[in-house]
């Protein structure tokens, strides 16, 4: 009887669910939302209380954990501006203005919902550690805390489909666990080379009541690029890769 005690004991101890490190389970959703190292085309909406809409098309470079540049194919008052992020920070070029200044997590290069933080998006096992893990049943609910204070969201909550490790909703929040966004994963589409994504993500706000926007994926696929890519200098070139 005491050895069957022990053995449940040490089960729970060192089941996944329970285990004092969490974060591989997150890297795990990290690597099915994306390949470390890939390309991707993107059309983002931004979407007014009225229906007005306002649409933008980039192509997306990333590569590792910490680098990632976006170019805007369109709108045509848009067409070759670029961003890079670089770990925490952030620029922005526009053709003919100079230099590429600096931008923060928390703005919007495109003024919608999504702010900066999620259009250059790092991994999440970059900026987050998984404080706990809940079992839902069908689904996990992550409980995500930043591993810095210079991060878009201080806490996140994750609900990660237990088949799939996709996540299907994020909740946003403040330190004071104050809500800022929602974001919500949809429509599951097999992208080819094992990449099986959601194609659709949405995000809405209680700050912003009536505003939403929508990012859809029209292609992702596994690329490796040169860290010489990922360069101040060659934000200018980023058309070259297409």
């Amino acid at each position: 009887m005491r050895k069957i005690a022990i053995g449940i004991l040490v089960s729970f101890v060192f089941s996944p669910l329970f285990a004092e490190d969490n974060n591989p389970l997150l890297e795990r959703v990290d690597r099915n939302l994306n390949p470390e190292s890939y390309e991707s085309y993107r059309k983002l909406i931004n979407i007014e209380p009225n229906g007005r809409e306002k649409e933008f098309m980039l192509f997306t470079v990333k590569k590792g954990k910490d680098k990632v540049a976006a170019l805007f194919i369109s709108p045509a008052s848009e067409k070759g501006r670029s961003t890079l992020r670089l770990d925490e920070n952030m620029w922005l070029y526009i053709p003919n203005v100079g230099k590429p200044v600096r931008i923060t997590s928390l703005q919007s290069v495109v003024g919608g919902i999504f702010n900066n933080a999620d259009i250059l998006r790092l991994d999440y096992a970059e900026e987050y550690d998984v404080k706990e893990v809940e079992d839902l049943g069908k689904e996990l609910l992550l409980h995500l805390k930043a591993k810095t204070n210079s991060v878009a969201y201080d806490q996140i909550k994750m609900w990660v489909d237990k088949e799939k490790y996709l996540p299907g909703k994020i909740e946003c929040l403040t330190e004071a666990s104050m809500l800022i966004k929602t974001i919500y994963f949809k429509q599951i589409k097999d992208f080819g080379g094992g990449i099986v994504r959601p194609a659709v993500i949405e995000t809405d706000s209680p700050l912003h009541q009536g505003y939403k926007s929508v990012m859809i994926f029209a292609g992702i696929k596994h690329r490796e690029f040169k860290d010489e890519v990922f360069t101040l200098p060659f934000l200018p070139n980023l058309e070259s890769l297409r």
